[in-house]
């Protein structure tokens, strides 16, 4: 969150099926009151009260009591989002469609929650610095709700086209509706203070005097110091300058594009495109979607059109290509009664750990189209049901759904598949930008206690791929530690094992064809560079 990055673009996530037609710059006000009839001449009310003397009051800045006494539904979205983050430790993109749905926004006002929803959560901890000093007592003694109305006001008055007027009373109107009048006062006052500098004015307030580049970067794009930190050393791993680091954090606070990838065989993006979607320039089949709620495209409510990052799309196309040489083995006779058009074995593929089942989708429509089939493995069974989900619009004889510990399947189905995608749970640090509230979830504790769990997985896709086929291991998130220290570890312990040129491999499905992804045999991506998530993607091939 820079000074210069504030104005962003109210683009939905692509996992909110609701984008925006550019609500992070649409000078909304809103709220307006009508005047209800004739003014009555008399000084008293019924109560006996003396009312406002003069012809016409006009309610200013200093009369919060005065202010609208209603929400309005966009911002009141964003705050039921901001709760549940908060209260529930809900995701936002998964919150935000049903409030959308439930308050029947329109385009325009959906756009409007999603960016103040995901702006106001991506630059918590820029807006929690400034807001510290415009109140009276520590921010942890304020009641929760309370707070998240004040974030959401601090995004609007410093990151939003809303006239200050509007911003602050359509919040204080919101408070008075939700958490009661007592706040008022204080939301008017807080941010009448917040109001008095532009983000940068703030900026550099806080950021006066520090000498610390990673503290300053913390405060300027609203990550973790830790985060930061991670993100630099994790640049330089893969091949990059550190001198990145404040572009990446920038392309972090960007409001995500939309993906969309039609299923090989099965989908297509006429509709998407007849309804102001754009062909994408990384991988085919794929567009970017200019906004609206996907969920009234056919295409995307059969799930013959998915929402998908297109990095996402780039690693699983890229496994399901490699060239593996001719090389077959026996499976025993469940493979031997499998054989594609031209009577060889056909090949088996794993998708180790598939839910919620966006690259199980892919995989097995291309597994379709070569006579391939497809095992969906995933140990929650509300997951398991999403990856079946996934994958209907996939001919039903191609997949399989199996419900278990994805460390099982190397000892039960040991050398079967010819190709194994784990796509291992991990911090998430490559999709920051479509989860805005994990920067502030996450620790580095977190991966810690997530590197045995990857090394078991791809221990156990290692096992159950045979000699001649590529295990695929893939990461939403760019750290060494959950990429190339966990792919060095599995080397390191085997001696029938090979690196393939992953980089060439992520060129060979791009339709440009040189990514520059690659870096010692692996290849990561980047929101800076390519416009995708920060993937990582090692192909470990096991010697024939």
């Amino acid at each position: 969150m820079s000074g210069s990055g504030g104005n962003q673009s109210g683009r939905g996530n692509a996992g909110s099926g609701s984008g925006s037609s550019g609500g992070g710059q649409r000078g909304r006000g809103g709220g307006g009151r009508g005047n209800g009839g004739p003014r009555d001449s008399s000084i008293r009310n019924a109560k006996g009260r003396e009312r406002n003397r003069s012809a016409e009051r006009s309610f200013t800045d200093n009369a919060p009591s005065q202010r609208t006494r209603r929400a309005d539904p966009a911002r009141l979205v964003a705050f039921e989002v901001l709760r549940a983050v908060a209260a529930e430790d809900a995701y936002a993109n998964l919150v935000l469609p049903a409030r959308i749905r439930h308050h029947g926004l329109d385009k325009r006002d959906a756009g409007f929650a999603t960016e103040l929803s995901y702006g106001a959560l991506r630059g918590q901890g820029t807006y929690d610095a400034i807001l510290a000093r415009c109140v009276d007592r520590p921010l942890d003694q304020l009641d929760p709700a309370l707070l998240d109305a004040l974030r959401i006001g601090a995004h609007q008055l410093l990151a939003m086209r809303v006239p200050a007027h509007a911003a602050l009373d359509q919040t204080v109107g919101l408070a008075r509706a939700v958490i009661g009048a007592g706040p008022s006062a204080l939301i008017n006052a807080v941010l009448r203070k917040v109001a008095a500098h532009t983000l940068e004015e703030w900026l550099e307030q806080l950021v006066a005097g520090e000498t610390d580049e990673t503290k300053v970067a913390s405060v300027r794009y609203a990550h973790p110091e830790w985060i930061v930190r991670a993100m630099r050393q994790s640049l330089v791993a893969h091949g990059r300058s550190a001198s990145e680091i404040n572009d990446l954090l920038e392309a972090d606070n960007a409001a995500p594009v939309v993906n969309l990838v039609a299923l090989p065989g099965i989908g297509s993006l006429n509709e998407a495109l007849e309804n102001g979607a754009t062909p994408g320039e990384l991988v085919e089949g794929s567009a970017l979607s200019s906004g609206g709620d996907l969920g009234r495209l056919a295409s995307v409510r059969e799930g013959s059109t998915r929402v998908q990052d297109v990095g996402s799309q780039l690693v699983a196309r890229a496994m399901a290509e490699v060239d593996l040489g001719g090389h077959r083995a026996e499976r025993g006779a469940e493979g031997a009664e499998r054989a594609d058009a031209a009577g060889s074995p056909a090949e088996a593929w794993l998708d180790l750990c598939a839910g919620p089942g966006g690259k199980a989708a892919l995989l097995g429509a291309l597994a379709s189209q070569r006579g391939a089939t497809l095992l969906a493995n995933e140990p929650a069974p509300h997951r398991a049901k999403l990856v079946s989900q996934a994958l209907s619009a996939v001919p039903r004889e191609t997949w399989q759904v199996r419900t278990g510990d994805g460390r099982e399947v190397g000892t039960e189905k040991p050398e079967f598949f010819d190709r194994v995608l784990v796509d291992v749970p991990c911090s998430g640090l490559g999709a920051l930008r479509r989860r805005p509230e994990s920067r502030w979830r996450r620790t580095p504790k977190d991966l810690a206690d997530l590197g045995q769990l990857q090394r078991d997985l791809l221990k156990s896709a290692l096992a159950a791929v045979r000699p001649g086929g590529v295990v695929a291991y893939v990461t939403c998130s760019p750290h060494p530690a959950e990429t190339t220290a966990v792919v060095t570890d599995a080397l390191r312990k085997r001696d029938d094992l090979e690196l393939l040129e992953a980089g060439q491999a992520l060129d060979s499905v791009s339709l440009t064809g040189n990514l520059g992804a690659g870096h010692e045999s692996t290849a990561q991506l980047w929101p800076h560079i390519h416009g995708t998530d920060a993937m990582f993607l090692a192909l470990i091939r096991k010697k024939p």
